[in-house]
């Protein structure tokens, strides 16, 4: 096992022989490690925490300290990470609370880079891409293969639709529909299908052009939202369309459109 003199790792910790750990780090005796992880220097890790393997933590990072919540009183929550993630300089995440299920899920093969912050009680599937200074609110969703731009802050609750884009410096409150692309002008708007990354992702051509079709309906129709389901309801129904309506019939916060 490559552990650093200068690391301050507790007996009680469990860290496979083929894991790493740099310099300065201090690693808590309720965290867990898969195999091969490698930590570099000056990353902090408290518990209970556990990673997966393949995991890489990059320097002044903090994995898995009490959440920010006034209401946090020390209960034992918990924060689980998948595998192959690579995680940036200096970000932040956060363990679960009580009332939110106690649990921060961060699933695997994501992309965290500098200065994010995963907030108390998210969930984040896989291969999604958390930009520079991303930062996601307390009970935030962000769903598979996902995009949030630099500097885009997600209040609390809201959910982050699968193959959705969004762009840097977007304030979101409310819910991004799956496979969209989101940006900000004047406020958040949504600006049609991801076409590129579904092109990239290996989605069929006629497959994206049902996406479009139905975006079509919701943006330029003139419909509102319900109105806008009903029609695409009428459409022929595919495995996409069929996890658009769901999710906008299961929004709380309302989608962004």
């Amino acid at each position: 096992m490559a552990i650093a003199s200068t690391a301050v790792v507790a007996f009680a910790a469990q860290i496979p022989e083929s894991c790493s750990i740099g310099p300065y780090c201090v690693i808590g005796a309720e965290v867990e490690l898969g195999e091969h992880c490698r930590i570099d220097a000056h990353v902090v890790i408290e518990g209970p925490t556990r990673l997966g393997s393949h995991n890489h933590v990059f320097p002044f990072t903090t994995v898995g300290l009490p959440p920010q919540d006034i209401s946090y009183a020390g209960e034992p929550t918990r924060l689980e990470i998948g595998d192959r993630n690579v995680i940036r300089e200096f970000c932040s995440l956060h363990r679960g609370t009580r009332k939110g299920g106690g649990v921060t899920r961060i699933g695997s093969d994501n992309l965290i880079m500098a200065y994010c912050h995963v907030a108390h009680d998210c969930v984040i599937g896989d291969h999604c891409i958390l930009a520079n200074c991303a930062t996601l609110g307390g009970h935030v969703h962000v769903e598979d293969y996902a995009t949030v731009g630099a500097f885009s802050p997600v209040h609390q609750f809201c959910r982050i639709g699968r193959h959705s884009y969004i762009g840097g410096g977007t304030v979101i409150t409310q819910d991004v529909l799956p496979f969209s692309k989101t940006s900000e002008r004047r406020e958040a708007s949504a600006f049609g299908v991801n076409g590129i990354g579904l092109e990239r992702r290996g989605f069929a051509p006629e497959r994206i052009a049902a996406l479009q079709r139905a975006f079509r309906v919701l943006h330029k129709s003139g419909l509102n939202t319900s109105q806008a389901l009903e029609q695409i309801k009428g459409m022929p129904q595919t495995e996409d369309l069929a996890a658009l309506i769901a999710f906008i019939e299961s929004s709380e916060r309302g989608v962004i459109k």
